[in-house]
């Protein structure tokens, strides 16, 4: 159900509409309830303009713990009223994925791989044009494979390339194969670098990112249960990888980039390399240590979120 407007904009209506997080969907104008049945919200049961029409960034990751870590983590560095423990899962009526608002900020899970991203990103889009939300950018926080580059290395995606390093998306759609640019915004990217540079022990870079279809065989990992290759074969790979400027390897990237291009959103993905892949499959740092790789990707965002706000100058 698209948002209502009485018509007193004359000619000016259509551009107005236009400043909403757009769908690309005309069947959804014709809806008398969206049911977000992943979210457990629906536009007749829920006031969405209401509950978020105020939100600005929206920060997606995979892991409903890391992301509740998260909406604690920008409800200090905000300073937010009230206690970051006490922030309540929107999504609690549902197993598949949690949602915290903290002021402007939305944090979600969205589970591992393509599929589980992308139905999340299709209700969250709606959700987002229903709430009559306006500037809107969206950040996928996490973690990956490093390329190159050594443990800790933040990587702020430039484009997300698939399997052949292409900047692309391939969705079957009626059996046909529809093809997406997966180009990310290069005004956001190169202010979250700047960001960075304004932190201390955040190292990052701006390269490729390959998203894969699996953890194992896909990223050229040798422990998996199936192994099809030899280890010749996977660093040939790895560094055919570089070469294309991949920097790192993780699996939500394309389909991310890409419905956020088609639905004009900006958007960013930031991931933190939790090992060298051209030394092994398998991160070997002590527990704090990945502890606080895994936060440098939500400091960096939280430090560029407060400068948008004017929090810090």
């Amino acid at each position: 159900m698209a948002p209502i407007l009485l018509n007193c904009m004359g000619n000016d209506h259509t551009e107005y509409m236009k400043q909403y997080v757009q769908v690309k969907n005309p069947y959804l104008e014709t809806m008398e309830e969206d049911i977000l049945y992943h979210f457990s919200l629906s536009t007749k049961t829920h006031n969405l303009p209401e509950m978020f029409g105020d939100i600005k960034f929206v920060c997606v990751g995979g892991s409903t713990n890391r992301m509740k870590a998260f909406a604690q983590f920008i409800h200090q560095e905000l300073k937010q009223p009230g206690n970051p423990e006490d922030l309540r899962d929107i999504c609690e009526g549902t197993d598949r994925y949690c949602m915290y608002k903290v002021g402007p900020v939305l944090s979600i899970s969205h589970g591992m791989g393509v599929p589980s991203i992308s139905i999340m990103l299709h209700e969250l889009i709606k959700l987002l044009h229903h709430a009559q939300c306006r500037d809107v950018i969206l950040f996928r926080l996490g973690t990956s494979g490093g390329v190159g580059l050594a443990p800790g290395t933040v990587v702020i995606t430039d484009k997300a390339v698939d399997y052949s390093f292409r900047p692309q998306f391939e969705q079957v759609v009626l059996g046909k194969v529809i093809t997406r640019s997966t180009e990310l915004d290069e005004g956001v990217a190169s202010e979250l670098l700047q960001c960075s540079s304004e932190l201390q022990n955040v190292p990052t870079v701006i390269g490729n990112t390959m998203c894969t279809h699996d953890f194992y065989e896909g990223q050229g990992r040798l422990d998996g249960a199936l192994c099809s290759f030899s280890q010749e074969e996977k660093l040939e790979y790895l560094r055919n990888a570089y070469d294309a400027g991949v920097r790192n390897i993780e699996m939500e990237s394309t389909v991310f980039a890409a419905m956020c291009r088609v639905c004009g959103l900006k958007a960013a993905v930031v991931c933190v390399a939790l090992l060298h892949r051209f030394e092994g499959g398998q991160s070997t740092a002590p527990h704090d240590v990945l502890v606080d790789y895994q936060q440098r990707p939500q400091v960096l965002v939280s430090h560029f979120i407060k400068k948008r706000l004017g929090q810090i100058i």
